[in-house]
């Protein structure tokens, strides 16, 4: 259950790529930051089992700007099992033999300002306030679990408090089908069901529904 207000953390990079699933081959990114890679940030800031993070907007500061590159990229993923077999029988994984060229649009120069909530679990009697003291420390001092990234990891973000004078850049856009979720079944198949809602920005600030407005 939801039981205080929302927290907001500033975020912004260099580069950033939220890639569009349609894009079987190439990756070519949303306008803006998905509610999914804003949840990946907040957890690498401060995550307990305790709770889940809802995103509930996303403020673009910065005019969308786009870039364009072309990398080597490996193909196939990396396999438990086939490097078992490896250290079994012999062989290797050589990326020479595995590597293609790929475009990706991304996006550059970006920063957000993420609002969210903390969703405590039924079963939690712990005060609220203590989750988030402690998520306001490690934004302040700057700790986290892990380097926040925006979308792919080698584009990394750095994140602050925001200081209350951030405005959103005003753009209004269409976005069309945007990942909200993978919900999971409690039991059955392992994988998850993507769930998808038809996403806009409006002034600035893309506005996220409730999980359970959308199921």
């Amino acid at each position: 259950m939801i039981r205080e207000g929302p927290l907001r953390v500033k975020v912004w990079g260099d580069y950033a790529c939220f890639t569009r699933p349609e894009m079987k081959v190439e990756r070519v990114s949303y306008p803006v930051m998905t509610p999914t890679a804003a949840r990946g940030v907040l957890e690498a800031i401060f995550w307990k089992p305790e709770f889940r993070w809802q995103v509930e907007e996303i403020g673009v500061l910065k005019p969308i700007q786009y870039f364009s590159i072309l990398r080597n990229e490996v193909n196939k993923r990396a396999n438990e099992s086939t490097a078992r077999g490896w250290a079994k029988s012999g062989g290797g994984y050589f990326a020479t033999d595995d590597r293609s060229q790929r475009h990706t649009l991304g996006l550059r120069d970006v920063a957000y300002v993420i609002t969210a909530r903390q969703v405590l679990r039924a079963d939690v009697t712990d005060d609220p306030a203590k989750y988030r003291d402690q998520f306001r420390r490690r934004v302040r001092d700057g700790r986290c679990f892990a380097t926040p990234y925006l979308g792919c990891r080698e584009f990394s973000a750095h994140f602050c408090e925001p200081d209350g004078g951030e405005r959103p850049s005003g753009e209004d856009m269409d976005i069309g089908p945007m990942l909200l979720e993978m919900v999971f079944a409690p039991v059955g198949p392992a994988g998850g069901t993507p769930l998808f809602w038809n996403a806009s920005l409006a002034g600035g600030v893309l506005r996220v529904p409730p999980l359970e407005e959308v199921m």
